[in-house]
This record gives structure tokens, sequence and C-alpha cells, in this order.
């Protein structure tokens, strides 16, 4: 599998200091790995993240979902934090328990405005996936770098 195109040390230190609310030390969020074209992420279980009934919320899954194609598409194509999300569809598979999630993103196309991939989540310990996405990133022409102020 060829080398990301970012450092994960790096990316970690740029998302913490760009998306704190979302990847601060001691959030639920975590990058396990990355290379070119895929990332794995992890949720660390959080009692908030409950709906009733006892299962992890719908808003749960689609932040790990989103947050772990974001991290693909910046370990294949470097620092462009002007990536957006133009789509993401989402199936609920199964009811996840009260554990953390693992999800792993695979871009299925990189091109040089769009990137396309697919999104697995289990719970911890659990081979039957919870939720299954797929999502297309918008990049911005000329990589979308943030001007300093």
């Amino acid at each position: 599998m060829p080398d990301p195109a970012i450092a994960l040390d790096e990316l970690r230190g740029r998302l913490a200091a760009e998306f704190p609310e979302a990847f601060h030390p001691g959030s639920s969020l975590s990058i396990v790995a990355i290379a070119h074209g895929m990332a794995q992420l992890r949720y660390a279980f959080r009692p908030k993240s409950l709906r009733p009934g006892g299962t992890i919320s719908g808003t749960t899954l689609m932040t790990l979902a989103d947050a772990t194609m974001y991290v693909a598409v910046l370990a294949s194509i470097g620092w462009v934090p002007l990536a957006v999300t133009t789509n993401l569809s989402i199936n609920f598979l199964k009811k996840p328990g009260p554990r953390a999630l693992d999800a792993e993103c695979r871009l299925l196309k990189l091109g040089k405005r769009l990137a396309v991939g697919e999104v697995s989540i289990r719970s911890e310990g659990e081979d039957e996936l919870a939720a299954h996405a797929t999502s297309t990133y918008s990049i911005p022409s000329g990589g979308g770098k943030i001007t300093p102020k």
C-alpha cells in the first residue's frame, strides 16, 4: 500500500488545531491508521452517544463515517482542509451496543476534484457491520490552502 501524503503525527496535530471540537486529546475520535486511499478511526464509547433503547445514535455513526472519509482523503492528497463532503449516504445495518466503534474507509476513486469512498463501521470486537456509508468529497482546485489572517 502506498505511503500516505501526510505523516500520521502531522495529520493528528493539524486536525487537533483546526478542528479541536472533534480531534482534541481525550476526544471520542482517534485516528488508528492511515495509508494512501484508506483510514481507520475509532470512536471511544461515551454514554452521551446512546439514544433511547441503549443503542448508539445515528448521528454518532454519521459523524464517524464522515470523519473517517475526511481522514482518508487527507491521507491521500495531503493537508487540504477545505476539502468538503458533497454527499454522504449511510445504511444502518445492526444496532450497535454501548461500546467503541471501529471504522475503515477505502477510497474507490480519487480524482483531481472528487474523491469517492466507502466506510464500514463495526462495534468493537464484532465482524458484522453496524453501518455502511458511501461518501463523495469535493477537492478544491489549487489545494484549498487557508491563508493566514
